[in-house]
């Protein structure tokens, strides 16, 4: 996400401007909604919502006004496809995937898409990762078992959120 702020500044101010506000945006919803979901184990739609709304005109006015309906088609169908993938699993294992996960699916969907789809899988992969590391982690150290609730919120966001730092485009 880095180089491509950089490339929007250089080519379109205005668009980066827009770009990073959103950035911006997910960072303050992902320290929310990181604190509520670890005390909780919800993700609240006060929170998403707005969030996703803040997001997805940001990053549509972001792509229009650097002249790349490309990103902008990405933006909207990664979300869809990583809200979809993440429906699809609380369809089938309800118990392991709750509803704020679908629709935290779908707002990281929309940064990850709008940088590619590249960014869309390993962010899938990044926050299952982190999540089962820190699932295994607490088998090890005997303070948790394979059925021990995690809030998985966090591991989506950090997940996401490497993803997007490590993107080159």
């Amino acid at each position: 996400m880095i180089t491509r702020l950089v490339e929007l500044w250089a080519n379109h101010p205005a668009a980066g401007w827009l770009v990073l506000l959103a950035c911006v945006c997910l960072l303050v919803s992902a320290v929310r909604l990181s604190m509520v979901d670890i005390r909780t184990h919800r993700l609240p739609d006060r929170i998403i919502f707005p969030s996703f709304a803040a997001a997805l005109v940001l990053l549509l006015a972001g792509s229009l006004v650097a002249e790349d309906p490309r990103s902008a088609l990405r933006t909207v169908l990664g979300s869809m496809v990583l809200g979809g993938f993440y429906l699809l699993l609380r369809l089938i294992y309800p118990a392991g995937m709750g509803r704020g996960d679908v629709k935290l699916a779908a707002l990281l969907g929309l940064y990850l898409g709008y940088l590619g789809w590249p960014q869309v899988l390993f962010g899938i992969m990044a926050g299952f990762v982190l999540g089962g590391l820190f699932g295994l982690g607490l088998i090890v150290t005997h303070r948790g078992s394979g059925k021990t609730q995690i809030p998985f919120g966090p591991f989506m966001l950090a997940g996401a959120i490497a993803v997007m730092l490590a993107a080159g485009g």
